[in-house]
C-alpha cells in the first residue's frame, strides 16, 4: 500500500462514516413518514463515491444515480442541505424538487442524480463534450449500476465518449444486481468491465469496498482523462447491504453472501486502514464518529425545521413561460440588440411586403443556417452536431459551409445514435454550453424521448430552479414528399404536452433566422421543427441583425370576419384559403403563433373577440391536437 498521510486517511473514514449514518438516520425518517416516496440506501457502497470523488479536482464534474446520496456527501455535500432535500424542504440543495433520487449540487459540479437507469450516462458524455469544445481539460466521472449496463444508452455512450476521445470516467458500481436480478442472470460476461474493449476503452476492475483501491485506480483513470487519453471504464466490485429500495426486504440475496460482503464493510476496512497505517486507535476514531452524530442530528432538526415548498414556486420553475431571452444571455453579449420589442421589423407584414426594412430573398434553409453562423460567431459556447451534418452539410443542406468556418471541434458529426448525442446535448447545455442537436425527422425523435423529457424538460425544476439546459434540438416535421408512415408525422402535440419545453414551428425564412437565434439564446430546451416542404421557400430576410421573441406571435394577414390560426407548413395554404374566401365575400385573419410554447394566446383571443370565429389547422391527426 502507498504511504497516505493520517489527515488524508481520516478524512477518507469521516466521509465514509457520514455517508453510512446519512443512510442509517433517513431510513429512520423514512419509517416514521418524514420522506415521501421511494429511498434506495447506498449502504456498502461508500467506498466507491468516497474513493472516487476524492481523486477529483474542485472543478471536475460527477453524474449521479437514483443512489446519489453517498456521491452528493462524497463530493462535499452538506449535511443539513442534503436532509432537508430528502424531507422536500425549501432549504434543500434543490428546494426540495429533487428529493431522494435527483439531488444535485451544480456548485460542486454534481450536475444531477437519475431516477432512469443509464439515463446520466450521455448527459456525462455531454458534459465532456462541452469540455472537448471549449477546450478544458475537466473530468467527468459518471456513477451507473451494473443493471445500466442492458441498456443501449451504455453501449451508445461507451462509443461515443471513444470516438471523440473524451475526459470521462465510466464508474460502474457492480452491486451485483439489477432491481432484484443477480448480474450473472443478466449477462453472459459477468465481468462487466470487458465490455469496454468492444468500443475500444481501457477498462479495469476494482476492489469497490476498498475506499483506498478506488482511489488509486480513479487517479488513474484521471490522469489519463486529463492528458487526452480518455475514456476510461472502471467496475468496482461491491454489495449492496439492504434491497433495493427501504421497503424491499432483499429475501432473494442469499444469507451467505451477504455474510461474506458484510465481513468485508467499506466503513470496516477504512477503519482498520486507520488504526495501521495512521496509527489511530479506537478512542480517537470514536471521537470523529461522535462529532460526525453531532452533526447529523443538527442536520435532521435543520430539515424537519425548513419550510415547505409553494406551489408557486413549482408552477414557476415548470413552466417555460414567454420571457424576454436577451435578458438571460451571458453579460458579455448584452450589446447585442435585444430580442424584444424593436427587433421584430417585418411583424405583421405579408410575406411579400417588406415595410420599408431592407431585405433580400434567400431560402428557408439559408435562413437558418444564418442564424446559426451569426450566433457561432457571437458566442463560443454555442455549437452544432448531429448525423451527417458536417461535411455533408445536413439532408436538407441547412449546415453547409459551417465547418469550413468553425471546424470540427464546433461542428460535429455524430454516430446513428439518437438516444446518446441528444443526451450529450443535455449534458453540454448544463455544464454552460449552447449545444444546437440536429435530429433528422421528427418521427426520430422517439428515440429520444428520455433525454428530451425526463432529463432536458426536468431539469430546471428538479435542479430547485438552480440548472438550465439551454439547448437546442432542430428536427423536421410534417408530409408532402412521399417518404412514408415513419418520416412523415406531425407530432409537435407530443412536445407541446410537456411542461419544461419549448416548441418553435416557423413558417417563413424571416421568422425562421428570427425565431432560431432567439431560440439559442434562450435558457430552456427548445424543441425547433421545421417542415420538410419549406427549405427551398423564398422570402424577405433583413440585412441587419434582427432577434424574434419566442411566445410573439404574428398576423400574417388581417381580417373581421373569421380567425385561421395556422402554422408551419399549413401558413402558406392558410393563406391561399383565406385569398379564396375573400373572393366569396369572407373576410379572414390569419395568426401564426409561431412559438406553440409559450403560446400568443392574448392574440388569438384578441381576434377571436373581434371575428367571433376561429378555425384551427394543423397538419396532424385531430384526435390530441
Amino acid at each position: 500500500m502507498k504511504a497516505y498521510s493520517a489527515e488524508f486517511l481520516e478524512q477518507l473514514y469521516r466521509t465514509l462514516y457520514t455517508i453510512r449514518l446519512f443512510e442509517t438516520e433517513c431510513i429512520k425518517l423514512y419509517r416514521q413518514g418524514l420522506i415521501i416516496g421511494y429511498f434506495h440506501p447506498y449502504l456498502g457502497e461508500e467506498a466507491i463515491a468516497v474513493g472516487a470523488c476524492a481523486a477529483l479536482r474542485e472543478d471536475d464534474y460527477i453524474v449521479s444515480t437514483h443512489r446519489g446520496h453517498g456521491h452528493c456527501i462524497a463530493r462535499g455535500g452538506k449535511l443539513e442541505k442534503m436532509v432537508a432535500e430528502v424531507l422536500g424542504r425549501e432549504t434543500g440543495y434543490c428546494k426540495g424538487r429533487g428529493g431522494s433520487m435527483h439531488i444535485a449540487d451544480i456548485a460542486t459540479g454534481n450536475i444531477g442524480a437519475n431516477g432512469i437507469v443509464g439515463g446520466g450516462l450521455p448527459i456525462g458524455v455531454g458534459a465532456a463534450m462541452g469540455v472537448r469544445v471549449r477546450e478544458g481539460d475537466q473530468v467527468t466521472v459518471i456513477f451507473f449500476s451494473d443493471g445500466a449496463c442492458n441498456n443501449g444508452v451504455f453501449a451508445e455512450s461507451l462509443n461515443l465518449a471513444a470516438i471523440y476521445d473524451l475526459p470521462v470516467v465510466f464508474m460502474l458500481e457492480n452491486n451485483q444486481y439489477a432491481v432484484t436480478s443477480p448480474v450473472e442472470e443478466m449477462s453472459r460476461v459477468p465481468d462487466l468491465y470487458k465490455r469496454g474493449a468492444g468500443y475500444g476503452v481501457e477498462a479495469y476492475q476494482v476492489d469497490g469496498n476498498d475506499v483506498l483501491a478506488v482511489y488509486e485506480k480513479t487517479c488513474e483513470a484521471v490522469d489519463a482523462c486529463r492528458v487526452g487519453k480518455g475514456p476510461v471504464l472502471l467496475e468496482a466490485k461491491t454489495y449492496r447491504h439492504s434491497g433495493h429500495h427501504v421497503n424491499d426486504p432483499g429475501a432473494y440475496m442469499p444469507k451467505e453472501r451477504l455474510e461474506y460482503y458484510l465481513a468485508r464493510d467499506p466503513v470496516k476496512i477504512a477503519h482498520s486502514n486507520l488504526i495501521e497505517h495512521a496509527r489511530y486507535t479506537d478512542e480517537d476514531i470514536e471521537v470523529i464518529e461522535q462529532d460526525v452524530n453531532r452533526q447529523m442530528e443538527e442536520a435532521i432538526e435543520f430539515g424537519k425545521n425548513s419550510a415547505q415548498p409553494s406551489v408557486e414556486a413549482f408552477i414557476e420553475e415548470v413552466a417555460a413561460g414567454r420571457v424576454c431571452t436577451a435578458h438571460h444571455s451571458d453579460p458579455a453579449h448584452h450589446s447585442d440588440p435585444p430580442v424584444c420589442g424593436p427587433m421584430d421589423p417585418l411583424r405583421g407584414a405579408h410575406p411579400t411586403v417588406t415595410s420599408g426594412v431592407e431585405t433580400r430573398q434567400i431560402m428557408f434553409r439559408e435562413a437558418l443556417n444564418e442564424a446559426m453562423r451569426e450566433e457561432m460567431l457571437r458566442d463560443e459556447r454555442v455549437f452544432v452536431m448531429g448525423e451527417g451534418i458536417a461535411q455533408r452539410g445536413g439532408s436538407y443542406k441547412v449546415t453547409v459551409g459551417l465547418l469550413d468556418e468553425f471546424g470540427p471541434r464546433r461542428v460535429i458529426d455524430t454516430p446513428i445514435s439518437e438516444a446518446s448525442f441528444a443526451g450529450m446535448g443535455v449534458g453540454a447545455a448544463i455544464t454552460g454550453m449552447r449545444p444546437v442537436v440536429e435530429i433528422l425527422f421528427i418521427d426520430f425523435t422517439s428515440l429520444i424521448i428520455d433525454q428530451i423529457v425526463n432529463q432536458a424538460a426536468k431539469y430546471r425544476f428538479m435542479s430547485g430552479g438552480k440548472g438550465r439546459v439551454p439547448m437546442v434540438l432542430r428536427t423536421q416535421g410534417g408530409s408532402g414528399n412521399g417518404l412514408a408512415a415513419q418520416h412523415s408525422q406531425s407530432l409537435e402535440a407530443w412536445y407541446y404536452h410537456i411542461p419544461g419545453l419549448k416548441v418553435v414551428m416557423p413558417s417563413t425564412p424571416y421568422d425562421a433566422k428570427g425565431l432560431l437565434k432567439s431560440a439559442i439564446r434562450d435558457e430552456d430546451p427548445v424543441i425547433f421543427i421545421e417542415h420538410k416542404l419549406l427549405y427551398m421557400e423564398k422570402g424577405p430576410v433583413p440585412q441587419t441583425d434582427y432577434i424574434i421573441e419566442l411566445g410573439v406571435g404574428d398576423i400574417k394577414r388581417p381580417g373581421s370576419d373569421v380567425t385561421l390560426v395556422a402554422w408551419s407548413g399549413m401558413v402558406k395554404r392558410t393563406l391561399a384559403a383565406a385569398e379564396e374566401l375573400a373572393a366569396e365575400g369572407i373576410d379572414a385573419e390569419v395568426i401564426d403563433p409561431r412559438t406553440l410554447v409559450p403560446l400568443d394566446k392574448e392574440m388569438i383571443l384578441e381576434s377571436v373577440r373581434k371575428t367571433e370565429h376561429l378555425v384551427i389547422v394543423q397538419e396532424a391527426v385531430r384526435r390530441g391536437g
